[in-house]
């Protein structure tokens, strides 16, 4: 394979991987609708920036750390696990509680930090470092520089979903104003709540493939 087809096919199953939907997409449109654009991308450059970690990390070889060794995968899969849950109560819990009539605004709750949010629910994934041990090696021209070559990969990868979660959010930015005036952001967090911890479930009784 050269660099040219590497690129393409590796491209074309980017492409794929990134407008599937999943808990990233659910995530950004949640944050789109309810915390608005700007929180919405926050939380989309939060998850590209778990891509691109997890690409130098297998460009790296850490990864395969992962793909060997049962003990490290499972404990990574736990605190995901526990991190989407905890997420997800705190959805389910602003869902069910009404937001109390003029509340001082001192008082109100501190802002969550929606990139980082996007980071830890991208790097506490460990079907996402797997993916990338498997994916990578498959896209790799011979007679390459294994690290730069993989990481330019993760990069394109990272790249293509910026822009997908850049679109999602414009799409819902218009309907933002009128979304926060209605009970939808309480079925919105709810609905979100719910996904999040479906995803925590599946990822605590999932077994990766030998």
């Amino acid at each position: 394979m050269d660099i040219t087809t590497a690129l393409v096919s590796f491209s074309i199953a980017a492409a794929l991987l990134t407008i599937t939907p999943g808990l990233d997409t659910a995530l950004v449109l949640r944050t789109s609708a309810v915390e608005g654009p700007r929180r919405a991308m926050l939380a989309g450059a939060g998850v590209v920036t778990g891509v691109l970690a997890w690409g130098v990390i297998a460009a790296l070889g850490l990864g395969a750390v992962l793909a060997i060794s049962e003990i490290a995968f499972r404990t990574l899969q736990l605190a995901g696990a526990a991190y989407l849950i905890w997420l997800g109560v705190g959805m389910l819990r602003a869902a069910i509680r009404p937001k109390p009539q003029g509340a001082a605004t001192v008082n109100a709750p501190k802002t969550p930090n929606w990139f980082l949010r996007g980071v830890m629910t991208n790097l506490l994934n460990p079907k996402v470092g797997v993916f990338y041990m498997s994916l990578l090696p498959q896209f790799l021209p011979t007679a390459v520089p294994v690290v730069p070559f993989s990481v330019l990969l993760a990069g394109i990868h990272a790249a293509m979903g910026l822009v997908f979660f850049a679109t999602i959010t414009a799409a819902t930015a218009p309907f933002h104003m009128a979304l926060t005036r209605t009970r939808l952001p309480r079925i919105l967090d709810g609905a979100t709540g719910g996904v999040l911890i479906f995803f925590a479930l599946r990822l605590l009784t999932d077994r990766r493939a030998a």
